[in-house]
């Protein structure tokens, strides 16, 4: 290549492939990680790694599931005695189980409105997805980062035939209500004779925060969907659980939906192993994350930097935000520079934060099996080296 060719390659503005692949680099090379690294290991590993302990929870021996019956059948059966339900069914993405769930109390209710946080799933990632694909309404009884009250559940102006609760609220920061509280908020949309559908994509770790069985937690609600690799490290897939027949009618939507998928068996297995392995541990990751919280709290107030906020402190889950006053690609670029450099990987993406004032960036925070090892000490010089090359990205 010639001299002028390299300038040029040089002086080129990185694509967003060139950022995703370098990024993709330096997570896979990092030696010490808070969190596991499911998203970014090598493909051949992952099925290396299905195919030698898939048989430690289901007879590989068997055909593969076709049309849901196999291996994705014992899924839904196993899920549903978890839970405390008559019935559960498996859907490729929880947008599609969360969308058969309310279409189906809706013609239930005979209401379409669904009361739900302006900061939930459905409203924020899902392109409009409620209104458009099943014909809902979206109500808000709050517009504060946190969850509703039963007050304010209680004293919604409009008519709703569905209160949908996200455990927990992931774009306010990881939170939960108390207990007394989540119950109170049910009580109050049950006075108003409305059902409640949990979106518990991440209501497997809310155990210790509520300090109930997850049966109890989930009891609470009419249905419930979780996700399999949001907090399980499956490959994919979720689980809407729920009177046999709100789930019957929704496996009929999933069918016009596009969701009857002919073979599912490595997700199946994948949530099978989540199931068997990482569901018992989620307790020991959210009681670190309140260690790794504190330590990075002490860290911070102990920089340069002029401000930072952890939050929630402590943390609710095993997952909370991290804010700072920098350009997120200022930030990013810090992160990775740690990462290469030191295998050292304190923080992922920071995003631009869309809820506070121009120049704040947010990062979410996963305290995991390969952060366990970290001490307080470990966590507090990681944020010192993090926070020099801040001033140098």
């Amino acid at each position: 290549m010639s001299d002028t060719n390299e300038q040029a390659e040089e002086a080129r503005e990185p694509s967003p492939d060139d950022v995703r692949d370098r990024r993709r680099a330096a997570w896979r090379g990092a030696e010490r990680k808070l969190g596991n690294d499911f998203m970014s290991r090598p493909m051949g590993g992952a099925l290396a790694e299905l195919a030698e302990a898939g048989g430690s929870v289901y007879d590989l021996d068997e055909g593969p599931d076709i049309y849901g019956d196999g291996v994705v059948a014992e899924l839904e059966r196993r899920v549903a005695a978890l839970l405390g339900f008559p019935a559960a069914a498996f859907f490729p993405t929880g947008t599609m189980a969360q969308q058969a769930a309310l279409r189906g109390w809706a013609g239930r209710t005979g209401n379409d409105a669904v009361a739900i946080h302006p900061l939930a799933h459905p409203e924020v990632h899902e392109s409009g997805a409620l209104p458009v694909v099943s014909g809902l309404r979206t109500v808000h009884p709050t517009q504060e980062p946190r969850q509703p009250t039963a007050e304010e559940v209680r004293d919604l102006a409009e008519p709703f035939g569905t209160l949908m609760l996200e455990l927990p609220l992931r774009d306010a920061g990881f939170v939960l209500p108390t207990w007394d509280e989540l119950v109170a908020v049910v009580d109050a949309a049950r006075e108003r004779d409305a059902v409640v559908h949990f979106d518990g994509a991440r209501l497997w770790e809310c155990v210790t925060h509520f300090g109930r069985p997850l049966a109890e937690i989930a009891g609470l609600a009419d249905s419930v969907y979780l996700s399999f690799y949001k907090s399980l490290g499956g490959l994919s897939g979720a689980v809407l659980a729920g009177p046999a027949p709100l789930v019957a009618e929704a496996r009929v939507w999933r069918h016009r939906y596009g969701g009857q998928v002919f073979q599912q068996y490595p997700a199946a297995l994948s949530a099978l192993l989540g199931l068997e392995r990482e569901l018992p541990r989620l307790p020991s990751y959210v009681a670190h994350a309140r260690e790794v919280a504190a330590a990075l709290a002490e860290g911070f107030a102990e920089s340069a930097v002029p401000w930072f906020r952890v939050h929630p402190e402590p943390p609710h889950t095993h997952q909370f935000q991290v804010w700072l006053p920098y350009p997120p690609e200022v930030l990013n670029e810090a992160a990775l520079r740690q990462a290469e450099e030191t295998k050292v990987l304190l923080f992922r993406v920071w995003h631009a934060s869309g809820t506070g004032p121009p120049g704040v960036s947010l990062t979410e925070v996963t305290v995991a099996e390969a952060g366990l090892e970290w001490t307080a000490q470990d966590v507090r010089a990681a944020v010192a080296d993090f926070v020099k090359r801040i001033e140098t990205a």
